[in-house]
């Protein structure tokens, strides 16, 4: 259950769709040659490393290497990107040594459908003996294209994605969106906002969220959400949160990522 000892699976994404989008990267057949935003620096990331990276943190699941196509995207873009981002998976498959890590699989083909169904069947075909994905990624969405748009796609996926492996959603994270998709068949999501919402001390609730700055919460005792159970809401007030959170605490991070 890797190096954090959680009672659940962990997953890693890779990182590269996240590389893919910014100036400081350049993507070759080889791997992604990027910039650090920290001290200018130069790496070279290629799936091979990337696997070895994520088996090295005792990750639970691997991701593989792709290319996470911006939106919009042309016919072309699309399938110049889907036909590297097949390359670069059969290689981030063939670099899995650890048979106790599983790996998953990542649909990538924008919003267009039939290209994303070519797609998952042309990863499948990849799965030989013991060289298997276990589970099933979408990736790409959630990257500006409209929401209803996103939501027929995730639909339209869920039907050629086998019910009985894991379906991923990748990058989504707004509570609406969670409900819909688990809806349409989703099992799992992982996405920055709830994490970069707690930094800014914006928290989600069951009457919507709430900005825990504001000075109504100064002298406020009463808990984040009467109707949630987790560690935070039965254990702090909103006045502690917000105590944490004004004198820049790293706990009020943690607790209003909870």
């Amino acid at each position: 259950m890797g190096r954090e000892a959680a009672d659940r699976q962990l997953p890693r994404d890779e990182g590269n769709p996240s590389v893919n989008r910014t100036k400081l990267a350049k993507v070759t057949e080889e791997g992604v040659h990027f910039q650090s935003h920290i001290d200018g620096s130069q790496h070279f990331m290629t799936p091979e490393l990337s696997v070895q990276i994520q088996q090295s943190l005792d990750s639970d699941i691997l991701m593989p290497f792709d290319e996470c196509t911006p939106y919009p995207a042309t016919p072309d873009e699309l399938r110049n990107s889907l036909e590297r981002t097949l390359r670069w998976e059969e290689r981030s498959l063939k670099a899995k040594r650890n048979p106790a890590q599983a790996m998953f699989s990542i649909v990538q083909g924008g919003l267009d459908l039939k290209l994303r169904q070519e797609c998952f069947e042309r990863l499948q075909a990849m799965n030989q003996g013991d060289s298997q994905f276990e589970g099933y990624a979408l990736g790409g969405l959630s990257v500006g294209e409209p929401i209803p748009e996103m939501y027929e796609m995730v639909k339209g996926c869920t039907q050629f994605m086998p019910e009985d492996y894991p379906r991923y959603l990748m990058g989504v994270g707004l509570p609406q969106d969670l409900v819909t998709c688990i809806d349409l068949g989703i099992d799992m999501f992982d996405c920055v906002i709830p994490t970069r919402n707690a930094r800014n001390g914006m928290l989600f609730t069951s009457f919507g969220h709430i900005s825990i700055r504001q000075t109504q919460y100064t002298d406020d005792f009463g808990p984040i959400d009467e109707k949630c159970t987790c560690y935070t809401c039965r254990n702090y007030s909103r006045a502690y949160l917000r105590h944490l959170h004004m004198g820049k605490e790293i706990m009020s991070s943690i607790l209003s990522t909870i």
